[in-house]
């Protein structure tokens, strides 16, 4: 493990701990008429322990469903300290003009419509896609224009299947794709909720011209890879698994394994039996190697995986961590793009995020429909 994330785990620990602080410290706020001393010091103790003890366990893998309620838990913590810290800020800003008196109860009003508000708006975020458009132009003819469905990170499981699956069929038919591109975490760790809730038959409404194809992610890689790659099979998708193929002559399609396999061949060896004077789009699920595939003759590569940090501060996380973790960048003569996801990890919330789809239209150089 790299010592930057040694590094963001301690942050992260002592951010928990700032959390627990600001949360029993609104508790004594909102309730500081009803709570002797010795009941704050019980409930500062007790959220301590019950906070960490929690996290401890979950780490501890001892009940996996726990995940899901530790993840939960602190994101609560996070909003609550969000809305803490902005009434705080409200009150020694607005005492100047108002009675304290009245300003301190109405922010104590305001304050369970605030948290609602913010919960609201992270489940909205997590549920409600964006579609965002791009247009670029290679440096390598290109037959025809060509307009890319992306979409990653999908972790279709109990909180999000069939219905979100629908939404995304009429998303891509909508926006006339020609073809559907899905670089990773199809699935949340197994098919064990894919089968119970039988999507295949709303996974297989992802259809296009040229065809829809994907590769698999770390979280497809969680001891059920092959039942993913026979599901996906099953549902009418390509997977590509460190392989490349030839579309209609026009471009090159080459799919990664996401790096948790460790022996996965390199991208450079993934090129060395492929017409490299046609367009090549590279599925890659993490953006971990951008500054490596920049200097290699690829023209578009799609990634996933960060979810833009999912939920705010973990954004400037993410940013720590890679060189491009959202949005697109070119480099040199590589066109690059992070994806935020369709889906989401843990919980079904994100702020300063948003469930989104890419639409990229491509041109080539001197095309003769350009």
């Amino acid at each position: 493990m790299e010592y930057r994330h040694y590094i963001i785990i301690a942050v992260a620990i002592f951010a928990l701990q700032v959390f627990i602080y600001i949360t029993a410290r609104t508790i004594f706020w909102l309730w500081s008429d009803k709570l002797s001393f010795k009941a704050k010091r019980a409930t500062g103790i007790g959220l301590y322990l019950l906070f960490n003890g929690i996290i401890a366990l979950t780490l501890l893998r001892i009940y996996p469903p726990l995940f899901r309620i530790s993840a939960g838990l602190l994101v609560l913590l996070l909003f609550i300290s969000f809305i803490s810290l902005s009434c705080l800020i409200l009150f020694r800003l607005g005492k100047v003009w108002f009675n304290p008196h009245t300003l301190n109860l109405s922010l104590k009003i305001a304050y369970p419509f605030a948290l609602i508000s913010l919960l609201s708006l992270s489940i909205y975020n997590a549920y409600t896609p964006k579609i965002i458009h791009y247009n670029i132009t290679l440096n390598k003819p290109l037959k025809h224009p060509l307009r890319i469905g992306m979409v990653s990170d999908l972790h279709l499981g109990i909180l999000f299947g069939a219905n979100q699956l629908d939404k995304l069929a009429n998303i891509m038919q909508q926006q006339q794709v020609d073809i559907i591109l899905m670089p990773g975490d199809i699935m949340d760790d197994n098919v064990d909720a894919y089968l119970a809730q039988n999507m295949q038959p709303h996974l297989a409404k992802l259809t296009a011209p040229l065809g829809v194809y994907a590769t698999l992610g770390n979280h497809d890689f969680f001891g059920h890879d092959q039942a993913i790659y026979r599901e996906l099979t099953q549902a009418g998708i390509k997977v590509l698994r460190d392989e490349s193929l030839n579309v209609q002559n026009q471009f090159i399609l080459i799919g990664r394994n996401d790096d948790l396999v460790r022996d996965r061949p390199s991208t450079a060896d993934l090129l060395q039996d492929v017409n490299t004077h046609i367009p090549i789009i590279l599925l890659d699920h993490r953006p971990t190697e951008i500054t490596q595939h920049a200097q290699l003759p690829i023209d578009i590569q799609l990634s996933g995986h960060t979810h833009k940090g999912q939920i705010f501060p973990a954004n400037l996380i993410t940013k720590m961590m890679y060189v491009l973790d959202y949005g697109y960048q070119q480099i040199n003569q590589g066109h690059f793009f992070v994806s935020s996801g369709y889906g989401f990890w843990g919980i079904p919330m994100r702020l300063g995020s948003q469930s989104e789809v890419l639409i990229i239209d491509v041109k080539g150089k001197n095309s003769a429909e350009n």
